[in-house]
């Protein structure tokens, strides 16, 4: 079984027409699984439902806790793409988590704003490589895995690259 967490960020954010603002209701997740087909075994759980700008050292405990706990030796989290890095730095620097395969995922573009969202295929790509990577903590988006320790987000463009 694949756990899922969800912490949050672009990709479960909702949109206020009246006031414009963004906000958080619920995680749209199972209805992607869902739309997906997805076949896999699943177990999907939220955290916490917060802007990745807004992640404190506590919330970093509480997902490193989770991840911990969990039988499952495949572990995808849903993030904000902005503190994303360090959460998985983060996660790759606890000693009971080196058996395990850590992927985090995010969007740019909230998955409520319908195709023109990243996040259906961001949430693919970050499924198919959870179950084939190595043990480690990996970030996954736009269609490429990077190791923890060797990306970074372009805040020029959107896209995340390796360091070079």
């Amino acid at each position: 079984m694949i756990q899922v967490f969800v912490t949050g960020g672009t990709f479960d954010k909702e949109y206020n027409f009246v006031t414009g603002e963004l906000f958080f209701r619920d995680t749209n997740l199972p209805e992607m699984f869902e739309r997906g087909r997805c076949s896999l075994k699943i177990d999907v759980k939220t955290l916490m439902m917060i802007d990745s700008l807004e992640i404190k050292e506590e919330d970093r405990m509480i997902i490193e806790h989770n991840c911990r706990k969990s039988k499952s030796k495949q572990i995808l989290i849903t993030h904000g793409t902005d503190t994303m890095v360090d959460t998985a730095k983060y996660l790759a620097n606890s000693e009971h988590l080196k058996e395990k395969t850590i992927v985090l995922t995010g969007a740019l573009i909230p998955y409520a704003f319908g195709t023109s969202s990243d996040g259906f295929f961001n949430l693919g790509s970050a499924l198919a490589f959870v179950q084939v990577l190595k043990p480690g903590v990996y970030i996954s988006m736009n269609g490429r895995f990077f190791n923890w320790n060797n990306v970074r987000k372009n805040r020029t463009n959107g896209f995340f690259e390796t360091i070079t």
